[in-house]
Parts: structure tokens; C-alpha cells; sequence
């Protein structure tokens, strides 16, 4: 292509340290410098948000089935037939869950007590892999038994084997209100967990289905079930056909992503953030690109009138000097994208920037590489180099044939 070629022409060309020179070259390192920041910035916000993911979901359902009122606890065998015929469904656990006031000596703490399914002992997920002290031994009938998060057990000051008395909040609030004795269990220890999940370590404590139902007087009644998919992309999927068919049973249907979405709406916030703000490096240095065209333009006038006698129309004078500017940002943002990635393998490789394991539950940065980062910094480069230039290309255009060879 003609425009092209005079424009690689023009950029090749500028061999003089001259004013143009310094800026045209002060574009293509602002561009390489801020290109390369933000494939390295995404990529860490890239890794952080699925290692947070893979902590969420190793120890969450994909989906959570709630009973929110009297009339939910009546669909129980209609849900347990209904979730046994999604196939999209791979296993599934009812559980009991509510607030207790767990004591030990002179210690307590107000917790959420959650009593889960024995078959769920044989899941792929959930407490059996995060015990870190004792035992997950909460089925054996002998005892009644629970598993502590660790912040628990050492504000409690419990150790395995202690013995707990746990109280239902539910209890207190009906001795206020009709004088009845609030119902109390013993519980043994069997187990103290640490997740990595601040939600469930500072305020969960886990206990077998039987005793928590008879803790909360619930019976054989039930709080919901724990739902866990064959693939977690079709969480959203499963929650609205699910939404549709229980919500006006009685009760509420959420996903994985609906129990933690404030977290993941301050980490979408924070990585949009971050894009604008050194997406600006890249603007500014873009903003040079129309100033070092603005001045070859002034340069090149000559040119202009010589190719512009020769029969050369405006459009094309317009597009050898958007080339020109395009080129420019291209050519940063390929280097800047070389070194984003090359950065980014180094990290994933050899851990170049290390974290302290004892503050920190990763012994390293972590950074995962998306395509569509790639492309999205790609895009952005190339329209802000576009804007940048579409000025001074009008401007080139519409330079006077005779004015600017009369004198030649």
C-alpha cells in the first residue's frame, strides 16, 4: 500500500537527533511503558481473583437453596426431586444453619452453627482437606461433636477433645418471651479448620445434621441444601431455572457468585480503576504523537506540495500521516506488550517477587495471562494512537499545493 510506505518511509528516516526525533521517540516509550504496565497490572488483578475463586469455591456450593419461610420447609422432598433430576447437578447436601452462643469456661463467642449431611463426608469439597488439628470425625453417633475455625478455637481457648456447651440464639429469644429453659448441648471438639476464608474461620463452626436439628428444634426439618455443579459456569444457569420453580415455594436460590458478590464487585472496581489510571500513561504519550505529527507535518510541507502536484489527493496525504501516528503507537505497543508478558512469564517461572508465607496465604505474586487483556490494551493503544493522529493527518491534507513549493 502507497500510504504505508511513505509512511514506514517518514519514520524510518528520522536518523537527525532533532525536537521531532526526541518527541516522536518520548511517544513510543511513553506508549511501550504504559502498555506494558497494564498487561502486567491485569495479569496480577488476573491472579489474585482466581486464587481467590479457587479458595471460594473449594470450599463453597456452586449453588445454595434457602428455606425463607414456614412453607419451604414443606418442598423439601419436592426440591430433592427436583435437584436429582438436573443433570446439570452433581451432588447435593441438605443442611441445618443458624446463630448459637458457643461457651467454653469463661469464654464465648456468638457464631453461626452449621450441621451438615453425612453423606457430604465424601464429597471433593468442604471441610475434610482444611482440618489442620484432630480430626473430620463428626458421624461416628457416639458423641456430639464439631469442627472450630482456628480464630474460634483460640478465642474459645479450645483444644481437641474439649467439651463445649453450645446454646441456640433462637432459645434466648423465646426465654425472654414466653420464660422457657433456652435449649443447650454439650459438644465435643473433634477438629479445628482453617479455610483461608475469613467468612467461614472468624464465625463458623460445623456440626452432623441430627444434633444441630435437635439443638434448633428443627426436627427433621431442614435450612436448605448445599448444591454442587459439574461445571461452576453454569451456576448462573442452574440459579435462575431453579429461581423459577422454587421462589414462590418458599424459597430463595443464590449462586456461588451472589454469596461474595460485594468482594467481587470491589476487585472488578479496583481492576477498572487501575486500567483508567494507566491508561492515561498511554493517553499522554499518545498526546505527543500529535504533537511530533503536528510538527512533520510542518516539515514534510514541502513533500506534501511535491506529492500533491503530482496527482496525490487529499485522502491519501490524510492517510500517509494516520499511518504515521498509527504506526508510532503500534510499534509501542508491541514492545510494550512483549515486555508486559515477558514480565509476567518471569514472575510465573521463577517467582522474581516473593511474599511472606507467614503473613500471606501465597508464597508469591500471583499472575495469570487473559487474552482478552491483551486485546482490550491492544484496542485501547490503537484508538487513542487513531485519535491522536486524525488531526494532524486533516491538517496535512489540507496543505496549499502552491504555498508550500512556490519557493522551490
Amino acid at each position: 500500500m502507497f500510504e504505508l510506505f511513505i509512511a514506514s518511509r517518514y519514520i524510518k528516516s528520522k536518523r537527525r537527533i532533532n525536537f521531532i526525533t526526541i518527541i516522536s521517540f518520548l511517544s513510543t516509550f511513553g506508549i511501550t511503558i504504559g502498555t506494558a504496565a497494564l498487561i502486567i497490572v491485569l495479569s496480577v488483578f488476573n491472579g489474585f481473583g482466581s486464587l481467590v475463586r479457587e479458595i471460594l469455591i473449594s470450599f463453597d456450593p456452586h449453588v445454595k437453596v434457602f428455606v425463607i419461610d414456614e412453607s419451604g420447609y414443606e418442598q423439601t422432598k419436592y426440591t430433592q426431586q427436583l435437584l436429582t433430576e438436573t443433570k446439570e447437578i452433581k451432588s447435593f447436601y441438605p443442611y441445618v444453619e443458624g446463630k448459637v452462643i458457643a461457651v467454653n469456661s469463661k469464654s464465648y463467642e456468638i457464631v453461626t452453627l452449621k450441621g451438615i449431611s453425612e453423606s457430604m463426608k465424601d464429597a471433593e469439597w468442604g471441610l475434610q482437606d482444611k482440618i489442620i488439628s484432630g480430626k473430620f470425625d463428626l458421624f461416628d453417633g457416639k458423641s456430639n461433636k464439631v469442627v472450630l475455625g482456628l480464630p474460634i478455637a483460640l478465642r474459645l481457648s479450645a483444644r481437641v477433645g474439649d467439651t463445649i456447651n453450645i446454646t441456640s440464639a433462637n432459645s434466648i429469644e423465646r426465654l425472654v418471651t414466653s420464660f422457657s429453659i433456652p435449649t443447650t448441648r454439650r459438644f465435643i471438639v473433634a477438629g479445628i479448620f482453617e479455610s483461608n476464608n475469613r467468612d467461614y474461620d472468624v464465625s463458623y463452626i460445623f456440626t452432623s445434621l441430627p444434633p444441630a436439628q435437635t439443638l434448633f428444634g428443627l426436627r427433621n426439618k431442614i435450612s436448605g441444601f448445599d448444591i454442587r455443579l459439574n461445571h461452576i459456569d453454569q451456576s448462573d444457569k442452574i440459579k435462575e431455572e431453579l429461581t423459577t420453580k422454587l421462589e414462590e415455594k418458599g424459597l430463595k436460590v443464590y449462586s456461588w457468585y451472589d454469596l461474595h458478590r460485594d468482594l467481587y464487585t470491589v476487585m472488578q472496581i479496583e481492576r477498572w480503576g487501575a486500567y483508567l489510571l494507566l491508561s492515561l500513561i498511554i493517553a499522554v504519550a499518545t498526546f505527543n504523537i500529535l504533537g511530533s505529527l503536528n510538527m512533520t507535518v510542518i516539515e514534510k510541507k514541502k513533500d506534501i506540495g511535491v506529492l500533491r502536484s503530482m496527482g496525490i489527493n487529499q485522502k491519501t496525504i490524510k492517510k500517509i500521516f494516520m499511518f504515521e501516528g498509527m504506526l508510532t503507537g503500534f510499534i509501542g505497543s508491541v514492545i510494550g506488550i512483549s515486555i508486559g508478558l515477558l514480565i509476567c512469564w518471569l514472575q510465573m517461572e521463577y517467582n522474581f517477587y516473593p511474599l511472606d508465607p507467614t503473613k500471606y496465604i501465597i508464597d508469591a505474586m500471583p499472575v495469570e495471562i487473559n487474552i482478552s487483556d491483551i486485546i482490550m490494551v491492544g484496542f485501547a493503544t490503537f484508538a487513542l494512537s487513531y485519535l491522536a493522529a486524525l488531526y494532524p493527518s486533516m491538517k496535512a491534507a489540507k496543505t496549499n499545493i502552491i504555498e508550500s513549493i512556490k519557493y522551490e
